[in-house]
């Protein structure tokens, strides 16, 4: 594969702020990657590269003109990690800071895709196949369960809500029937919000969901029960983004001041009432203890639900090491951009999966329209993805990939 130019651009993405796109062009045609950012971000993700004003991409713009394409112009190159070992090379920091993450993974997105239509393959089978021979999910493929967030709270809106995402999951047995179901508990919870609390109750946050004037979080989970008409087969999920209410040593959740014992007891109330599958980030990312507390706790008890790294974790093979050794989490969330490279991806995906844990692959909040990461689930056989609500444009973006890959694979 040879690289014959490369070209960016400033984009805005779903919160209307700027991020860079990239056209990368090889003898099998121009393929373009942008990158998305999140609101809620871990402390240790690398680095997405922003101006002095903190929000435009100028710097990581020039970095690709000015570093990056000149490195990788009119040379051939045999493998993504050929490629993406020199972006990382170029960077040489620990987190991306010099080029920034969000310039590193542009191009490396696009060299995927030009990678896949070099070896004319879909991008997910293109992902499938470069994975390690020893990773026993390389067949056969198989689409991930959607986690669909229909109440918005914490960093992704503005209401009284602590707790980031309240997801629904249905346990349709297609990715299309599960689709319909996701569209159908919407509308109904659409419908239920107007009639308690007003028009203003459906106003949408930075994922699609909803965000109504309520302050807890028994609120938010009877609520989408009610919109799934109470369904007994229906899953729901939570996204706590724990560091984003902790403070001097207390997590400060719907007016109380907790301890680590107090907050697991504030989520065994949750479990007790409710069918949820995994808690993500129950405690703040430097809360070990914590992550080791629940998710000890939980593996004996008769809660069938996963404790889920995001902050703790951050897609990085090393801190995923240390949450195994110290069995923090039973699954890790997946998400390209706090890493900076695919090839880096690919290898925490290998790192989790060697250990049994359970692989959930994740938009940002400030999303594009790049689908990437739907490929990306299917490649490397993740248990669920997280899109957001099914609704605005760069959410759908990967749910129809998702329904392309599966007729694909139908057929």
């Amino acid at each position: 594969m040879k690289i014959k130019n490369i070209k960016t651009k400033e984009i805005l993405g779903s919160r209307g702020n700027p991020t860079v796109e990239v056209e990368l062009e090889t003898s099998q045609g121009i393929f373009l990657a942008s990158v998305p950012s999140g609101a809620s971000k871990g402390k240790y993700e690398a680095l997405e590269l922003r101006d002095d004003d903190g929000k435009g991409v100028k710097k990581a713009i020039s970095n690709i003109k000015k570093i990056i394409t000149p490195a990788l112009k009119n040379k051939e190159f045999a493998s993504q990690k050929e490629v993406d070992e020199i972006l990382i090379k170029l960077d040489g920091t620990e987190n991306k800071s010099k080029l920034g993450a969000n310039a590193i993974l542009a191009v490396s997105i696009a060299v995927c895709r030009a990678a896949a239509a070099a070896e004319k393959l879909p991008l997910y089978k293109y992902i499938n196949g470069v994975r390690p021979r020893s990773d026993p999910s390389l067949t056969p493929l198989s689409l991930p369960q959607p986690c669909f967030n229909f109440i918005n709270g914490g960093k992704h809106a503005k209401n009284g809500l602590d707790i980031q995402e309240f997801m629904v999951i249905p346990q349709k047995k297609s990715f299309a029937e599960n689709l319909a179901a996701a569209s159908r508990i919407f509308q109904n919870l659409k419908e239920i919000l107007i009639k308690n609390y007003g028009e203003t109750a459906i106003r949408v946050g930075d994922e699609g969901g909803f965000v109504p004037p309520i302050s807890n979080a028994q609120q938010a989970l009877f609520l989408l029960k009610n919109a799934s008409e109470n369904n007994p087969e229906l899953k729901f999920a939570l996204d706590c983004a724990a560091s984003q209410f902790y403070k001097e040593g207390k997590y400060h959740l719907e007016g109380k001041e907790l301890t680590r014992s107090g907050l697991l007891d504030f989520y065994k109330e949750l479990l007790n009432t409710f069918p949820i599958i995994f808690i993500e980030d129950p405690y703040a990312e430097e809360d070990w203890e914590g992550f080791k507390m629940i998710n000890s706790q939980f593996s004996i008890s008769n809660f069938q639900t996963l404790v889920i790294g995001d902050d703790l974790t951050v897609t990085n093979k090393e801190r995923i090491k240390r949450a195994i050794n110290n069995n923090c989490v039973g699954g890790v969330i997946i998400k390209p951009n706090q890493v900076g490279t695919v090839s880096e991806t690919l290898e925490a995906v290998k790192t989790a999966k060697d250990a049994g844990l359970k692989i959930i692959v994740s938009h940002r909040s400030g999303e594009t329209l790049d689908d990437f990461i739907a490929d990306l689930a299917v490649g490397i056989g993740a248990d669920f993805i997280k899109a957001g609500a099914p609704v605005t444009p760069e959410r759908m973006m990967k749910y129809n990939r998702l329904l392309e890959i599966e007729n694909e694979l139908l057929k």
